[in-house]
């Protein structure tokens, strides 16, 4: 079986930046998505904006072209495809990496855990194939969007409940419950109240979170204001039921209506992966990793963007995980011009 120098699990910025600098120094690599191209910015919902301006989200030295100040979810898509193609980088789509575990194999290459240190990469298709591949190094780029924060409360896997938000359309003349208290959770309630939704938005803090768009923060505070939109503060879901949800707040325990329930309260990277490929997490719930290589415990694991969160999914982003594969790549060239 062939070994690669790199394996790239996960094909956000983070990891498209990985491919586009080991594919600049010659190193033999593959990209491993488990859903498409960028899927957590392609599960956002289609209207979405970014908080950013569109050139804190280049890679490449390629540049994202935009009409407006912050570019739009659609052209984050456009240009992502544009990126891919332009480097023509080797990405397996929709193929789910499984385990990953050490081994030792054949000397040579690239290794950060000596000569002899390989990693079996077991994946499984979208059509139920399964695989074994072998690489001297290993990137994590799962980011954490995929993996939404339960509430563990009764009724969450209703079908009525969901942990993404996508076409308001849908819940036309509904009545509404939004569970969260940050920019998801605000747009949300925004968008739906104006597509005609009866909204409530429900939040366990005493007010929206400081980190809310400066132009959402006034429109969803006014229409607090106004009534247009119900807002229950320190209020935490107790269980939803078929057509109700039951909160508990200042009020005691109260009833809502609610045809449609949206728990908007975060994500999470999915860590157990990591931690069965023998990698040590922080208090913080994030892989153990050196600031300066992005080198886990596991000699030649590495992790970029959103995987080394841990709980901490605010500090990581776009803007600054994708410089994590640049800075990866040069630790492994440069063990690969050493051996």
């Amino acid at each position: 079986m062939s070994v690669r120098d790199l394996l790239i699990v996960g094909a956000g910025p983070s990891g498209l930046s990985a491919a586009i600098a080991a594919k600049k120094r010659g190193l033999d690599y593959q990209v491993l998505e488990q859903g498409t191209l960028v899927n957590s910015i392609y599960r956002f919902p289609p209207q979405m904006v970014f908080f950013t301006t569109p050139e804190l989200l280049e890679i490449g030295g390629l540049p994202l072209v935009s009409p407006y100040d912050k570019p739009t979810r659609l052209e984050a898509l456009r240009y992502y495809r544009r990126v891919v193609d332009t480097y023509d980088l080797q990405i397996a789509l929709n193929e789910k990496v499984l385990a990953v575990a050490r081994e030792e194999g054949e000397a040579g290459g690239a290794g950060g855990a000596g000569d002899n240190s390989l990693f079996a990469v077991e994946t499984l298709s979208a059509r139920g194939v399964r695989r074994a591949r072998l690489a001297r190094n290993v990137v994590f780029a799962t980011g954490y969007y995929d993996r939404p924060v339960m509430l563990n409360v009764p009724g969450e896997d209703l079908p009525h409940v969901h942990h993404f938000y996508g076409d308001p359309h849908p819940c036309y003349r509904q009545r509404v419950v939004v569970v969260g208290g940050g920019n998801s959770a605000a747009e949300a309630a925004l968008e739906l109240y104006r597509i005609g939704a009866s909204v409530t938005l429900v939040h366990r803090g005493p007010e929206l979170k400081s980190s809310i768009k400066y132009w959402v923060r006034p429109d969803i505070e006014n229409r607090f204001k106004e009534g247009s939109i119900a807002a229950r503060f320190n209020s935490c879901v107790q269980e939803i039921r078929p057509t109700t949800i039951l909160i508990r707040g200042p009020l005691g325990l109260e009833e809502l209506p609610a045809e449609t329930v949206y728990l908007l309260v975060g994500y999470r990277a999915d860590t157990e992966l990591f931690v069965r490929a023998g990698v040590e997490l922080t208090d913080r719930e994030g892989p153990r990793y050196d600031p300066e290589t992005f080198e886990t415990n596991v000699p030649g694991l590495f992790v970029a963007g959103g995987a080394l969160a841990g709980v901490d999914t605010g500090t990581i982003f776009i803007e600054n995980g994708r410089f994590h594969g640049e800075k990866i790549l040069e630790v492994i060239a440069r063990r690969h011009e050493l051996k």
